[in-house]
């Protein structure tokens, strides 16, 4: 690979001479063990020496073998564990300048001064203490004769990089902490269990979830189940919430619903600060309605359990970029926190972060509970208005009344996530005064004018369903055009809201191509990506990818797992994808591959009998199990079978070889969390988009709409969403392998193969910039719902 000179490599950044140690600290969270393990390998590849700090800061403190140099297979196996193996602990000594003395005794004796922390605000805000002190504690080691002269300028300054491990969610200036998204999973198995014995007794349940003063999990739970009622710290109920909430729990049953779900975040709080606890609201349905009604306390279940895809790429991701950081910082570089932001890894100034996060919790005690929300960023703001949005339906009276007509269509192969678009769009649309059609079977069942009108209780429950409810297919509406744009004028249809993968993408374009012969097709059009194999171009994410990669993560652990204690074994499978890589190089790293084969990445015999030499030099040390993916189109005579039979003969005497083709295990199954939050808030998104373009649009007395932003594809791109004409999206595609011809993902393969051991050229050019935290304060001008 020619390297340009504006362009930084990883491979050109060393850390010889260099000593990192890696901490867990405060409450565990899952995810850690994988942020853990890159640290330590991507810290060895670069040459420095890394070592574990067991125990956490009470490690530090103590000293002797709580510290200890870590090796690369060190961190073998640890990558599908829960909480953190190197421990954690809540330390009283290192609060005290004493303590912090140890601790500064004892990492200078081993040459140690880069520090990556993996905690919470407590345990980031210690370590910057900890580094301001740091030439005081070094010079009074010197005053005591601990230390001499020569190692106090050797070891003169304190690096620090902070990743943060929190289920909560609760630190300003990331999208997500690790351990978040897990949490969510265990709640959501949780909340879905519940709901069907809820739904056998007509039961009301009240699900108390963790976040003392954070209530993120409370929140997007309930969004991603369609609770009736959620009560958080950050916004408190209005005064006379009782009444409102057992009106609505009232109207619900009345509805024919046979369960109501209340999410109650442990923090919960009224518009006086006062607590509101599961117990309160359980005696209150009981009270005033009568319902039966049981409390269920998830606590510690949320902490525990495997890590979920997202939390693993997450970590890995944020391990990676803080080695980067400690290896390119300097004496003036002040602690930084590595974080996300979209789908962009960024650093941070540690204590601003810190600083903000104070700003909350300082609102929050002054009852700005308006102000709370705007400093817990535009991510929280957002999936609380749309909750709000979802959850709660004005009365027919308060309703716009627009005359509009908005259809909605799945198109493509399903993908878990589809229904909760739809969901969202229906009662957005509705809430926006439209009127909402369904249409059944994509374009095949526009064109037989399987169309009919759907309602706000007609998709309630849809939210944590598989599939495709409306129906899909990979009908392409060309040669049909005429007869769609007779069932466009049948129906009166003001716009068109099309969920969907690759096929979807097309048939926007051919309905565009065809306005200028059926002017019935002049309306406004948007696409949101809906695919397992994320393939659309215009977006970083599809709704599904993320449920697919959770199905081949929780897979290959399992197939890893069948080869406990057997002989040495690898594993060769298969994943969809089309002639899309990112379910088998995301997947691969996320379930810590030896190798991922794709069609982008074009490969040869060399290149296999190289992959098998490796793996018989790691089988040869304690490695016990190997694991390689293949994309189901990533070369059409290198097949799975022939990968496997290439791998069990060259790898003969040293390890015996097993295969596994994934197949739809991929494409079905509930939606995670993250596909259903993702799904609800690009709907809702896309509606409100949909809503201003008739506005537009709408003059003597018709809709009329044929400007290329008319028909619009609603995608993520690095850190924000946005609409992108179709039009303008061609040359961004390969047609014939149906795929974007940039892919960003193709950016983590080089950080599976370093953390499979082997010598790879990794660009790092986004990396480097130190960001500021953003203030959010939003106008009032801006869109109700965004992400």
């Amino acid at each position: 690979m020619a390297q340009s000179d504006n362009k930084k490599f990883f491979e050109n950044l060393t850390g010889a001479g260099k000593a990192i140690a890696v901490l867990t600290s405060g409450g565990d969270a899952q995810g850690m063990n994988a942020a853990v393990r890159a640290v330590v390998r991507v810290g060895i590849y670069v040459g420095a020496k890394v070592y574990f700090i067991h125990e956490g800061y009470q490690g530090m403190v103590d000293g002797g073998d709580n510290i200890k140099e870590a090796k690369w297979e060190s961190v073998s196996s640890m990558l599908q564990v829960g909480g953190t193996v190197i421990g954690s602990a809540r330390c009283k000594e290192f609060r005290t300048h004493e303590g912090r003395l140890k601790a500064a005794h004892n990492l200078v004796q081993r040459g140690i001064t880069n520090l990556c922390v993996i905690g919470g605000d407590g345990s980031l805000t210690g370590a910057n203490l900890f580094r301001e002190e740091w030439s005081g504690l070094l010079a009074e080691l010197v005053e005591q004769g601990l230390i001499d002269e020569e190692a106090a300028q050797k070891y003169s300054a304190l690096h620090i990089v902070g990743m943060v491990g929190s289920i909560d969610n609760d630190f300003c200036g990331t999208d997500m902490t690790i351990g978040t998204d897990s949490a969510l999973h265990r709640i959501i198995e949780v909340v879905d269990a519940i709901m069907t014995t809820a739904q056998s007794h007509q039961r009301t349940f009240v699900l108390e979830v963790m976040g003392r003063h954070c209530g993120y999990l409370a929140l997007v739970s309930a969004l991603a189940c369609g609770a009736d009622w959620v009560l958080i710290p950050e916004m408190p109920p209005e005064d006379g919430w009782e009444e409102k909430m057992c009106q609505k729990l009232s109207a619900k049953r009345a509805g024919m619903k046979r369960l109501n779900i209340i999410i109650v975040a442990e923090g919960a709080i009224d518009r006086n600060n006062q607590p509101i606890t599961s117990e309160h609201v359980k005696d209150l349905v009981v009270r005033c309605l009568g319902f039966d009604t049981r409390v269920t306390i998830l606590g510690h279940v949320q902490r525990g359990g495997t890590p979920s895809a997202f939390d693993r790429i997450l970590a890995s991701r944020m391990g990676v970029e803080a080695v980067l950081a400690l290896l390119e910082t300097t004496a003036n570089t002040p602690a930084c926190v590595v974080s996300l932001c979209g789908n962009q890894s960024v650093r941070l100034p540690l204590m601003e972060c810190v600083q903000m996060t104070q700003e909350v919790q300082k609102a929050m005690d002054e009852k700005k509970f308006e102000e709370a929300v705007q400093l817990r960023g535009r991510s929280f703001e957002n999936n609380l208005k749309t909750y709000k949005l979802l959850a709660h339906r004005k009365p027919e009276s308060e309703l716009p009344h627009s005359n509009f007509n908005v259809a909605v269509l799945n198109v493509g192969a399903p993908a878990a996530g589809m229904n909760a678009a739809v969901r969202s769009a229906v009662r957005v649309g509705i809430s926006e005064g439209h009127k909402m059609f369904a249409v059944s079977d994509g374009f095949e069942g526009f064109y037989k004018g399987q169309i009919k009108e759907i309602k706000w209780a007609d998709v309630g429950g849809w939210t944590g369903q598989g599939g495709s409810l409306l129906g899909t297919k990979r009908t392409l509406p060309a040669k049909n055009v005429d007869k769609i744009a007779e069932q466009i004028r049948k129906y009166n249809i003001n716009a068109l809201l099309v969920i969907g993968g690759f096929e979807a993408y097309l048939g926007i374009m051919e309905l565009l191509a065809a306005r200028g012969t059926y002017e019935d097709l002049c309306v406004p059009m948007v696409m949101v990506p809906a695919t397992v194999s994320n393939n659309v171009p215009g977006s970083d994410l599809s709704i599904g990818a993320d449920t697919a990669l959770n199905a081949i993560t929780d897979t290959c652990d399992r197939i890893k797992q069948s080869a406990s204690g057997t002989k040495r074994r690898v594993f060769i499978i298969e994943t969809m994808g089309g002639y899309c890589g990112y379910l088998a190089s995301v997947g691969g790293l996320a379930a810590g591959a030896d190798a991922a084969y794709i069609y982008e990445e074009p490969f040869d015999i060399r290149d296999l009998q190289s992959n098998v030499e490796h793996l018989r030099e790691k089988m040869k040390t304690s490695i016990q199990r190997g694991l390689v993916l293949r994309n189901e189109n990533s070369n059409e005579n290198y097949t799975t079978d022939f990968i496997y039979q290439l791998y069990s003969e060259e790898g003969r005497g040293v390890f015996d070889c097993r295969k596994n083709v994934l197949g739809h295990m991929q494409q079905g199954g509930s939606p995670s969390p993250f596909d259903r939050n993702f799904g609800t808030k690009i709907a809702a998104k896309a509606m409100q988009w949909i809503t201003k373009k008739l506005n537009e649009s709408y003059k003597q007395g018709r809709v009329f709409a044929n400007t290329e932003d008319s028909a619009c594809l609603l995608g993520m791109r690095r850190r924000a969403m946005i609409f992108q004409p179709v039009v303008q999206l061609k040359d961004e595609t390969d047609f014939i392998h149906r795929i974007p011809k940039e892919q960003w993902w193709l950016k983590l393969r080089p950080l599976m193969k370093i953390l499979a051991k082997y010598k790879t050229s990794y660009d790092v050019s986004d990396s480097g910039q130190l960001e500021h935290v953003a203030h959010n304060r939003p106008k009032k001008s801006e869109s109700t719902v965004g992400i």
